[in-house]
């Protein structure tokens, strides 16, 4: 019995793509596309499991659906001269009616109802600039291209908005306000620092130091005084006394 004919559009075809360098991870992308109208199971396979990360590797398509399926190379030692023996494989049927399980529906599947495609895997690394002549050949001179582009680049000088003086002019003016503000706020601090340095001075003048010096003389002095007038009238009191006492023996 003949094999059915692969019913969904795989993009690419034939060759699965990857760019170096190798050093790292490489994705390449494969683009599953249902036309049918009804559901598709699919499932990806490759002869080198080990070296590559496909998601998803497996799943149910949509009557109608497209999905892409991201294919990761891991990093290896490339060798120019070495064939490339990877290729992948895309296996699918159409989905049955009701609840799916993949586990089961992989295992139980009856090889007349599935169809495959089969893709290898080209490794290509990137052409030095300096190492290849000018390619004449790859320039599209075509006037159709070129009236193209020139009406894209157009569209976009157009579609590009113009510069609004108004704004413009309201940003400048307050570009020019926060200088002027900076320049009030250096010239503040400047006297700021004379005013400080002034003090520092006035302390340190002999006038001010000797002021200084002799207002706790003039204190205690003063405290000295005041302290030594109720004695004086202490005394005076006493004397007084006495000389009454003698003058009243004399009398008597």
């Amino acid at each position: 019995m003949a094999k059915q004919e692969q019913v969904l559009i795989i993009e690419p075809q034939h060759e699965l793509k990857f760019r170096g360098p190798f050093t790292s991870p490489v994705t390449s992308y494969m683009k599953l596309t249902n036309p049918s109208e009804k559901k598709v199971c699919f499932k990806i396979k490759t002869t080198a499991p080990k070296k590559y990360c496909v998601r998803p590797n497996s799943g149910v398509l949509d009557a109608k659906g497209i999905i892409d399926v991201a294919v990761s190379l891991q990093p290896f030692d490339f060798d120019p001269n070495e064939k490339s023996k990877h290729k992948f494989m895309v296996q699918t049927m159409i989905a049955p009616d009701g609840e799916i399980s993949m586990d089961s529906l992989w295992k139980d599947v009856n090889p007349d109802n599935l169809m495959d495609s089969k893709l290898k895997c080209v490794f290509e690394m990137p052409v030095d600039p300096a190492t290849t002549g000018p390619q004449e050949n790859n320039v599209d001179v075509s006037p159709a291209v070129h009236e193209e582009k020139a009406k894209r680049i157009g569209d976009g000088v157009k579609a590009s908005p113009k510069p609004n003086s108004t704004v413009e002019g309201e940003l400048l003016k307050a570009a020019a306000e926060v200088k002027h503000l900076r320049e009030e706020e250096s010239s503040l601090r400047q006297e700021n620092l004379q005013l400080k340095e002034e003090i520092l001075r006035l302390r340190r003048s002999p006038a001010v130091a000797a002021l200084d010096s002799t207002a706790p003389i003039l204190a205690s002095g003063t405290a000295v005084t005041t302290a030594s007038l109720p004695m004086m009238y202490v005394v005076l009191a006493l004397f007084m006394g006495l000389v009454g006492i003698i003058l009243g023996k004399f009398l008597l």
